[in-house]
């Protein structure tokens, strides 16, 4: 089976932590050249320097604060002017907790342009490269609420759902140039977004973040929350040679929680 990522090179978007840096080390064992993409200039430095070059790859990272989709069309620009990216992660953290009905307007436009705008806006530079070497992998990081909506999470939903539609058509498009796209939808994942999760539902069920956590846990058939390695093992598959014949998929990695076929 073929893993090597070796003479390729990587986009990852929100690479410094959490699901984005598993990913970004994962791929960086393959043999990928990776570029990471985040707001935060100092832990991208301490990160790119984290990353495994044993196999002579080379690491870079770009500055990008995704809530400023202009910045981002600046970047892609300037990376895909630079050379060819045959890798690109979209992870974006998904949008504050709350009910649908309290959502405003100005929420589901800030949440439609951190994920929807800036995913477009960064195929649209990155596919001339990918189409030009018949290699390209766009692996979305989205959530299991793309097949079953969380409750409390209202505005999380349904961009959510909105950027799976997106990659779907995508992929139906991009198929014939060798380039796939491809869903990774996390369950209970430990980052620092579950951790915000829990904390806010357990105050507004006035009971102690240790209690939900246990409860959640037993909701799951695995019986524990995932590990952020387990998404990146997925991604590095996908972004892989093994992978070509995969595309238009949403892979849930969730314990088996998801009761969705």
């Amino acid at each position: 089976m073929e893993l090597s990522l070796k003479s390729k090179t990587a986009l990852v978007c929100g690479s410094t932590q959490g699901i984005g840096l598993a990913i970004a080390r994962e791929l960086a064992l393959l043999g990928a050249n990776c570029i990471l993409l985040a707001r935060n200039e100092d832990r991208l430095k301490e990160t790119v320097a984290s990353l495994d070059s044993s196999l002579g790859q080379t690491h870079q990272f770009a500055v990008a604060d995704f809530q400023h989709t202009d910045q981002v069309k600046e970047t892609a620009a300037a990376l895909a002017a630079a050379g060819t990216i045959h890798i690109l992660v979209n992870n974006t953290g998904g949008p504050a907790p709350g009910l649908i009905q309290h959502a405003t307007a100005d929420q589901f436009l800030n949440a439609f342009q951190q994920h929807i705008i800036n995913n477009q806006q960064l195929v649209q530079a990155l596919l001339p490269g990918m189409k030009a070497d018949g290699y390209g992998r766009i692996i979305n990081v989205i959530s299991t609420s793309v097949k079953m909506p969380i409750p409390n999470l209202g505005v999380s939903n349904t961009i959510r759902a909105a950027t799976a539609g997106w990659a779907k058509t995508l992929s139906l498009e991009v198929a014939a140039y060798g380039i796939t796209v491809n869903n990774i939808l996390p369950g209970f994942i430990k980052t620092g977004r579950l951790e915000s999760l829990i904390n806010s539902n357990a105050a507004a069920h006035k009971i102690s973040p240790e209690e939900l956590a246990a409860q959640m846990e037993k909701q799951i058939p695995a019986q524990r929350f995932g590990e952020t390695k387990e998404i990146a093992a997925l991604a590095a598959f996908l972004a892989s040679p093994a992978a070509s014949y995969i595309n238009g998929t949403s892979i849930p990695v969730d314990g088996g929680k998801t009761g969705a076929f």
